[in-house]
């Protein structure tokens, strides 16, 4: 009941001059009863919940008419000689000066209340206003976005027809009035409002609103200041390495088939050698030689796909042509794997080049891991998309490593793996099956071997 008497904006007047009417009237005729039971002259304090109830709503000035017309109803109607607007008791005097005073003190205590209640609505306004621009400053987001998020809440909040926050110095004009935002002598910012904002809601910037902001702005920059750093030094940490990593890859994998190479050509100089171990070093140095070119080769693809020049040329392919391109680039024997593919099966808008790659990079680490077991691939069309799966039956992927094996120099260390690989190949598969539209992901339980799955949108 006193909230609603005491909101913070009162009704409209001629609402209250109504209530006033319908209030004093009551007041009169109840008087008509009462008048059996005590003495008329005491039954004045009937019209007492009136005065106050229209001065605590509508202030003072309603509230005094309001006693005024109190008395003269009372007097009118009640006070001999009834029916004219004569007092001839003194006392009745002292009722309307009661009246009067009580009208005066309580529309006082009203307005006091009252702007006590509006200072305590507006500064909660604030209290939320600076909660939620701390959540909007200070989140993941960068600060060019939150801003402008920032200030259309606060041009809620404070009832502006406009508000922008910007982290340059800006000067007001005729249509906008601007409060510089400043840490000390330095300058963070400027808030720009509306030229037509009222003095109350300029107020309220200035002296509460504007501190709050430059505080919260202060510490957003700064924390953006720290988060580039952090995000720079990650990067050059990561840089650092990948560059270990390759460094060590090239040390070793390169060394390595190098080494065979080597080792092969001395042997195949000597005269002692017969026909058929020359023949076996020819075979090594060959063999040797390929690895040694798929290295290279993964080294440069990795490079493009981090440097982002990995464009795609398309064009429709057939996944089976794929498939058999890179079975006999991996100079693979017929009984190494096994082939289940539909027959017609729709075309995939890849780049046939890089496709190439990644299925020879998917089918050769399935080789390695297979256990001396055929490896199965299967290529099917399924609901507008075509799916292969290379399954092998080697030791399988603990779930733990099941993402981290499409990481840049990665080996998964399972039981009895081996770690002849770069760990190049599947983050570059993986690569070019997502620039051409693609996924590639893994299945896998520990001693079930993994299956690698391929999954492209069908050619329009």
């Amino acid at each position: 009941m006193f909230g609603l008497l005491l909101a913070p904006t009162p009704p409209p007047r001629r609402v209250g001059a109504l209530v006033a009417l319908v209030l004093v009237a009551l007041g009169t005729l109840i008087v008509y009863p009462l008048a059996h039971v005590a003495p008329v002259v005491s039954l004045g304090v009937v019209y007492l919940p009136a005065v106050l109830v229209v001065s605590i709503t509508w202030g003072g000035w309603l509230g005094g008419a309001t006693a005024v017309l109190s008395a003269m109803a009372f007097n009118f109607f009640h006070l001999p000689p009834v029916g004219r607007f004569t007092i001839q008791d003194s006392s009745n005097w002292v009722a309307l000066a009661a009246f009067l005073v009580v009208a005066g003190i309580a529309s006082s205590l009203a307005e006091v209340t009252r702007a006590r209640t509006r200072d305590a609505e507006e500064r909660r306004q604030e209290a939320d206003l600076a909660a939620e621009m701390a959540r909007l400053l200070l989140r993941g987001n960068s600060l060019s976005e939150a801003l402008p998020t920032a200030a259309a809440r606060l041009a809620q909040t404070l009832a502006l027809n406009s508000a922008a926050i910007g982290t340059e110095a800006v000067e007001g004009d005729e249509r906008t009035i601007a409060f510089p935002l400043r840490e000390g002598t330095s300058r963070l910012g400027t808030l720009l409002v509306g030229a037509d904002a009222s003095e109350a809601s300029l107020r309220r910037l200035q002296e509460r609103v504007v501190p709050a902001l430059e505080a919260l702005l202060s510490a957003a920059l700064e924390r953006e200041g720290l988060l580039g750093g952090v995000v720079e030094t990650a990067a050059l940490r990561r840089a650092d390495t990948v560059k270990t990593a390759l460094l060590r890859a090239v040390s070793h994998d390169l060394r390595s088939p190098l080494t065979a190479i080597s080792a092969a050509g001395e042997a195949v100089a000597s005269p002692s050698l017969s026909p058929q171990e020359r023949e076996e070093m020819a075979s090594v140095i060959q063999e040797e030689a390929r690895r040694l070119s798929r290295l290279v080769d993964n080294l440069l693809d990795l490079s493009r796909l981090e440097a982002g020049a990995a464009e795609p040329h398309r064009s429709p392919t057939s996944v089976e042509e794929l498939i058999h391109a890179s079975l006999g680039e991996l100079a693979a024997r017929p009984e190494e794997f096994s082939l289940s593919l539909d027959r017609d099966m729709p075309p995939v808008s890849v780049d046939p080049a890089q496709m190439e790659r990644a299925f020879v990079n998917v089918l050769e680490n399935a080789r390695r891991h297979s256990g001396g077991h055929p490896v199965s691939v299967r290529a099917r069309a399924v609901r507008g998309r075509v799916i292969v799966r290379v399954v092998d039956r080697g030791p399988g992927i603990p779930p733990a490593q099941l993402e981290r094996v499409f990481e840049p120099f990665y080996r998964a260390g399972t039981p009895g793996g081996e770690h002849r690989g770069s760990g190049l190949g599947l983050a570059i598969a993986r690569g070019f099956a997502e620039a051409n539209d693609g996924s590639l992901y893994v299945e896998s339980l520990p001693g079930q071997g993994a299956t690698f799955v391929f999954e492209f949108p069908l050619a329009s």
